[in-house]
């Protein structure tokens, strides 16, 4: 069964923290295990004239790796522009820039108005662990008018797709991973959880162990600032969505001076611990639930039952109770359990165009057909059709885990849940289990919060969505006030779904466009709906 592709966009933009998946950003409590990480070791400038001095050869992009999500060759642009891949080498550690190197995979489309050209504009569009790759091209014309000045540019960052992807499990492994209870209900199932969790863990060890300490955030920021010297531009110029806005935020502390005209879509909160940053996101899917739930109790044609929001949410808990308890027949012999239900609900609430396809796909799991929420819940892990999974969520688990600090233990986890199931009476265990997702890692994480300061860096346009369920609104502020003075400059876009450039919002294209295209720099503040 397929989703559509705005779904499948939006799933490789999201920062959703899965109980099965990955880890938060942050740091709070818990005690660290495993190798400390070279993460923030080296100097920021310590990069070999040699890698700066490399020349890309460009050639047409193959189809999508199965790393990457599959597919087909990214079509050709309007005015028939192609796409070009290549791939750069950095250093494995920024610690030890004369030693060994990766490759790492990168993606353009040439400015359609040379003589007028600014440069290339650096996608990242979050996961961690999406492949700017892969997605670029499955955003069609969304940024064509971004083309008409700069180079449309974006890459897999190390760990990601095509650039030394980290592998954990095998796509049997993976199956039997994500139909298992991911909001244990007693000793046994919370046993069975550990287990699983320790036995994901030990298999991406084995499979990518000397990738591990190499994969975090400060690392990729160091990276961008190699491709930006490797493509010939002064300053960077960039667009970063979801967690790209994190790792924006630490490029603009290591590189200020190195800042061009940049973009943050879809905030991370960069004060937010782990914990605070889950029950963020608890409240944000509750949130967008609220808002789809209303929706359909407001409409006569609506499939669920209920006059109210609260009505159609307690229909939903009793079906998600009953999946728990009787599976039903999903995807050839695969079946739609309660964990799978919640995360199909989930990737649909990312955007409002997927809000008929949770509707249906309520509906068809009542009546005993699981197909189309299962195959929601793969769009988010990462499942193409022929049962292979990209590395999209063992990268997410391998950069959360290099960056954060944080590692719960069961009592921790258990004492939080309270907190949780207050935040969101659906996503709440859901999300709480996922604390402990970095438990037992072999490598210890980077910081407690990242430090997203920028003082001299040109102004940062910082986008906030009143709506969004994955990175909530208040991520926004704090971004903009950790950039500092003058430099993060807020935009306010009142509307659903994750991120908001591509929201239907003509206030946001025209305001995000002029500052790319002609530097108009907005009022920090301006709203948008």
């Amino acid at each position: 069964m397929r989703t559509s592709p705005a779904l499948r966009a939006a799933a490789l933009a999201a920062t959703v923290l899965m109980p099965l998946a990955g880890c938060s950003d942050g740091d709070g409590g818990g005690a660290d295990r495993g190798t400390p990480s070279t993460a923030s070791t080296a100097s920021p400038t310590a990069t070999p004239r040699k890698l700066a001095d490399q020349k890309l050869d460009w050639q047409p992009c193959p189809a999508p790796s199965p790393a990457q999500g599959s597919g087909t060759t990214p079509s050709p642009l309007p005015g028939g522009a192609t796409w070009q891949c290549s791939f750069m080498d950095a250093p494995l550690d920024y610690g030890d820039p004369d030693g060994r190197t990766i490759e790492l995979a990168l993606i353009r489309a040439a400015a359609r108005n040379q003589d007028r050209r600014i440069g290339s504009l650096v996608f990242n569009f979050g996961g961690p662990g999406a492949s700017g790759v892969a997605t670029l091209p499955s955003f069609g014309t969304a940024y064509d008018t971004l083309r008409t000045r700069y180079d449309l540019v974006s890459f897999d960052p190390r760990g990601v797709g095509r650039s030394e992807g980290v592998e954990c499990s095998d796509d049997e492994t993976l199956d039997a991973r994500y139909e298992m209870d991911g909001t244990p209900d007693d000793a046994e199932e919370e046993q069975a959880f550990v287990d699983d969790l320790k036995s994901y863990i030990a298999d991406c060890e084995k499979n990518s162990g000397g990738e591990l300490p190499y994969v975090g955030t400060t690392n990729a920021a160091r990276d961008m600032d190699l491709l930006r010297q490797v493509l010939g531009d002064d300053k960077l110029y960039y667009f970063g969505i979801s967690y790209g806005t994190e790792l924006g935020g630490v490029y603009a502390h290591l590189f200020p001076k190195n800042v061009g005209r940049a973009v943050l879509d879809a905030v991370v909160d960069p004060t937010e611990d782990a914990e605070q940053s889950s029950i963020g996101q608890a409240r944000g899917f509750q949130l967008a639930l609220d808002n789809f739930t209303a929706d359909c109790a407001e409409r006569d044609d609506c499939k669920l039952p209920g006059t109210t929001a609260q009505e159609v949410q307690d229909w939903m808990a009793d079906l998600l109770a009953e999946l728990e308890k009787n599976p039903v027949p999903g995807l050839g012999e695969r079946e739609l359990t309660q964990t799978q239900a919640t995360t199909g609900i989930a990737s649909a609430l990312y955007s409002k165009e997927t809000w008929p396809l949770l509707e249906q796909g309520l509906d068809e799991a009542d009546g005993g057909n699981g197909g189309l929420l299962l195959a929601l819940a793969d769009s988010l892990n990462g499942r193409t059709e022929d049962g292979h999974y990209d590395n999209s969520n063992a990268a997410n688990a391998a950069i959360n885990c290099a960056d954060s600090a944080q590692r719960f233990t069961l009592e921790q986890t258990r004492a939080a849940l309270p907190a949780f199931r207050k935040a969101s009476p659906v996503f709440g265990d859901y999300l709480g289990w996922g604390l402990m997702s970095c438990t037992g890692w072999p490598v210890a994480g980077a910081w407690k919060t990242p430090d997203v300061s920028a003082p001299g860096s040109a102004p940062i346009l910082v986008i906030g969505n009143t709506g969004d369920p994955a990175t909530p609104y208040a991520g926004a502020k704090a971004m903009a006030t950790e950039l500092g003075r003058g430099v993060g400059i807020e935009l306010t876009y009142k509307g659903e779904g994750h991120g908001a450039y591509n929201g239907g919002s003509a206030c946001v294209q025209k305001a995000v466009d002029g500052y790319l295209l002609e530097g108009k720099v907005p009022a920090s503040g301006t709203v948008c709906d």
